[in-house]
């Protein structure tokens, strides 16, 4: 005989609702993002190890913004005429505001090239601060292979600077590694006798030859630099 009882529990049992979470599955953890690769920017700006008696120089070029120039000393490096020439000039007798080092070829006029058209800082955006690579030039237009390096800001050689020729000193790159070399050169015996007008008082004696000046790949840790004005 069935037990009516037990027939009710099974009934019972088979029309109660079963919990959920005891019939369904979790759900998928998220997916882990793919690691991102950072985005390194390569410098494609060309870089330049002078090699002196004194130590080496690096020096980065500007060579979008002053491509005349850029290109004008890039020309004498990878054609070797810059081997030899030399580092004759500091202007310790200006004072500390107007501190510079003075380079090119003294030796076979026939190395230079022709001179180059000159490029303003009004035009390329660039500044002569402290670390700039500038042309030297005694009328714009005429320079050839001399080139300053800069050991303090010179803004009154800028093309805007007041009471200026309206032209000033064409700024083409700066100094990215060996500034104290720069620095050794500026601080240099100076010959008391050499040198005629503004010259007199700042020619090395000895001068500081550039070994070899060659391209080289841009320094790990170059700094950002200060020759391109802020907007």
């Amino acid at each position: 005989m069935i037990n009516p009882f037990l027939v009710a529990l099974a009934l019972a049992v088979q029309s109660s609702a079963i919990p959920p979470q005891a019939t369904q599955l979790p759900p998928p953890p998220p997916p882990i993002p793919a690691p991102v690769t950072p985005v390194v920017e390569i410098d494609t700006r060309p870089h330049v190890a002078l090699v002196t008696d004194l130590g080496t120089i690096i020096v980065r070029l500007e060579d979008k913004r002053a491509p005349v120039a850029a290109a004008n000393f890039l020309r004498y490096v990878d054609g070797k005429r810059m081997d030899g020439f030399q580092f004759y000039r500091a202007t310790r007798n200006w004072g500390p505001a107007n501190q510079l080092v003075q380079a090119g070829n003294r030796g076979d006029a026939r190395k230079n090239y022709p001179p180059i058209a000159h490029e303003p800082t009004t035009k390329t955006g660039l500044t002569n601060c402290k670390g700039a690579l500038s042309m030297a030039r005694l009328n714009p237009g005429d320079a050839t292979s001399d080139f300053f390096l800069l050991l303090g800001d010179i803004k009154g050689f800028d093309a805007d600077a007041p009471g200026g020729d309206g032209a000033g000193f064409a700024v083409f790159g700066e100094v990215v590694a060996g500034a104290d070399v720069a620095e050794r050169i500026f601080n240099a015996p100076i010959s008391p006798t050499a040198g005629d007008g503004v010259m007199h008082g700042q020619i090395l004696d000895p001068m500081v030859t550039i070994k070899t000046a060659r391209r080289v790949p841009a320094p790990a840790d170059a700094p950002a630099g200060c020759v391109v004005k802020a907007p």
